[in-house]
């Protein structure tokens, strides 16, 4: 994450969980107000903190446009709280706009697992931090177990 305008302080009272980046790709100008209705359930639910989010929008004729996410009325749910600081920056933007599909936009989120707080106080107070993450999509989980079950090795 980069910031141009200097480091934000982080809230940090509250043990932290696990934090990613994520890019969330959507067709058209904005993402969905139904994915952003799921996020800010998790967020509610306290599964997930979002700590800052921002809004990439590239269109038809490739021109890039980086939007902070609390400018858009749909997303407020999901951006409004006293722990979104602003981490997220222009070069993170640009990293984005570089892999983003014409006519589509992405919501840069960095949030915060809740859900892992207590196993990742215990990995820390052991020695331990994460060495590697891998997000595996969907549709290959489906793959390998279709394979498996076409050669019926899936229990």
């Amino acid at each position: 994450m980069h910031d141009s305008t200097g480091p934000t302080p982080l809230r940090t009272e509250a043990p932290l969980g696990p934090v990613e980046f994520l890019v969330l790709a959507f067709p058209g100008g904005h993402p969905t107000r139904q994915a952003m209705a799921e996020v800010a359930a998790l967020q509610f639910g306290g599964q997930l903190r979002v700590i800052d989010t921002l809004v990439v929008r590239k269109d038809e004729y490739g021109d890039v446009e980086a939007i902070e996410a609390t400018h858009i009325p749909d997303l407020h749910e999901v951006t409004a709280g006293p722990d979104v600081v602003n981490l997220i920056g222009a070069d993170d933007a640009q990293e984005c706009a570089n892999v983003l599909e014409p006519g589509w936009c992405a919501l840069l989120a960095l949030v915060e697992h809740r859900w892992a707080v207590k196993a990742a106080r215990a990995v820390r107070e052991g020695g331990g931090h994460l060495a590697a993450a891998v997000r595996i999509p969907p549709d290959r989980v489906a793959e390998a177990r279709a394979a498996l079950a076409a050669a019926g090795m899936e229990g």
